[in-house]
């Protein structure tokens, strides 16, 4: 009797374990099809911006060094292998856009340029489905990592190797600043 108790319990622990694994496995899942969705967006962004930087090299008084750093940072993000590394990456190309679109303030003639306009109101958007998707991930993220971080499913994250993922988040002071508006 004592024998079919100790079974039973230890059926019942099995069952939970794979329950746990499974859902780990789900969540993990998810955080990856998170990311592919943020990666298609970053994707179509990039396609973009060699696009956006020969509109404005058209203009002769452009400034190089912010040509320069949009392109260096789309690369390395088209290079980056790992997640935190195309976060990181991505950061670089976020903070480099923006001083390419204030580059509208020292260049009227920019402004009035149909493609260029066309072009930012593209990656507008595109900015816009790229904080959902971030919103989406770091959600998934947090699901997931909870899970890696408590008990019980800590022991069996630990056991299989699940690994915490990275949240997407402002890693540049810069960013956080409110973007000043002039008319």
């Amino acid at each position: 009797m004592i024998l079919i108790i100790i079974l039973v319990l230890l059926g019942l622990l099995v069952i939970y374990g794979v329950g746990i694994y499974n859902k780990l496995v789900k969540e993990r899942n998810f955080v990856d099809e998170a990311f592919s969705t943020i990666d298609a967006y970053l994707k179509k962004r990039y396609d973009l911006i060699p696009n956006l930087v020969e509109t404005v090299k058209g203009y002769k008084d452009y400034e190089g060094s912010t040509l320069e750093a949009v392109i260096s940072a789309r690369n390395k993000y088209m290079s980056a292998t790992s997640t935190a590394e195309k976060i990181e990456n991505e950061n670089m190309i976020t903070g480099a856009l923006g001083k390419l679109f204030s580059l509208t303030e020292s260049y009227p003639e920019l402004k009035a340029n149909q493609n260029f306009m066309k072009l930012q109101d593209e990656l507008v958007k595109i900015e816009e489905d790229i904080l959902q998707s971030r919103k989406y991930y770091n959600g998934s993220v947090r699901v997931y990592n909870t899970m890696c971080e408590t008990f019980p499913s800590l022991i069996i994250a630990n056991n299989f190797n699940f690994k915490k993922y990275p949240f997407f988040k402002v890693e540049n002071e810069e960013e956080r600043q409110n973007v000043k508006v002039q008319f």
